[in-house]
């Protein structure tokens, strides 16, 4: 007896629906915020969360992938004579980019995925449902404090990412390749200017909303029980992933690109 294969086209549309969810609360989360709704005691229990809690995996990997990227860039620069610029190289690609990038993703894959898995619980038992009975919106008790703990924690987050960073490369280009340390921060000060730490700050600002919001979206759109709570977390960290790295690329063109002309 031949077994039929389920199609895939509903669950493509079902995951286009939930995508779109998202959207649809951010719009609900701008008006919120700008009509004062919120559970202001809530978004201390999540900065917890969003920051200090994830801080020993971010101050990690940024010190790792500094020294990994100076070991493989002043590889390079030793060829050419200029292995003293190499700080310049690291200001340019790791403090812009791979930094930001980084701390996303790490808070991408620890806190996103628990306000899906959170919100997603409280969706399949019900406890939603308790709250409208009670005259509680979620957008304002679960929700907003959520996107306002991520919004303030990442940008600040990637501060300190930066500066671990900065503090890895800085070693190994001095055991590597006995490049002084003030060598090598005095050229990332040439190159990294303060419009950089202004644009590391938005973009903490803008990858902190989508983290909330597109954790959040997954949890309260959840249906199902326990395996479902699994998969909702997981796809929204594959989800938000993507929406930062999207994101990313928006904001170098918009801020980084010289016009053609």
């Amino acid at each position: 007896m031949a077994v039929k294969l389920q199609p895939t086209k509903n669950l493509e549309q079902l995951w286009i629906v939930r995508c779109l969810s998202t959207v649809l609360l951010f719009g609900q989360i701008s008006l919120h915020i700008l009509q004062g709704k919120t559970y202001y005691g809530k978004v201390l229990e999540h900065t917890v969360t969003a920051g200090p809690a994830s801080l020993p995996p971010v101050l990690l990997v940024s010190g790792f992938a500094g020294m990994i990227f100076t070991i493989q860039t002043a590889r390079e620069l030793v060829r050419f004579g200029a292995v003293e610029n190499v700080g310049g190289a690291f200001a340019l690609a790791f403090c812009r980019e791979l930094a930001p990038i980084l701390t996303a993703s790490i808070i991408a894959g620890q806190v996103g995925s628990a306000f899906a898995a959170e919100i997603g619980a409280m969706r399949v038992t019900e406890q939603i449902d308790a709250l409208y009975m009670l005259k509680t919106d979620p957008i304002d008790y679960l929700v907003l404090p959520r996107v306002i703990a991520c919004c303030l924690m990442m940008p600040l987050m990637m501060i300190l990412a930066v500066i671990m960073g900065i503090t890895g490369g800085a070693f190994a280009a001095s055991y590597f390749y006995q490049v002084q340390p003030e060598t090598f921060l005095e050229s990332v000060r040439d190159f990294l200017t303060p419009s950089d730490v202004f644009i590391i700050l938005l973009k903490g600002l803008i990858f902190g909303l989508i983290v909330a919001v597109n954790g959040c979206s997954w949890g309260l759109t959840t249906k199902g029980g326990a395996k479902e709570v699994g998969e909702s977390a997981t796809t929204a960290v594959v989800t938000t992933w993507v929406a930062i790295f999207i994101m990313d690329f928006i904001l170098a063109l918009i801020l980084f690109e010289k016009p053609i002309l």
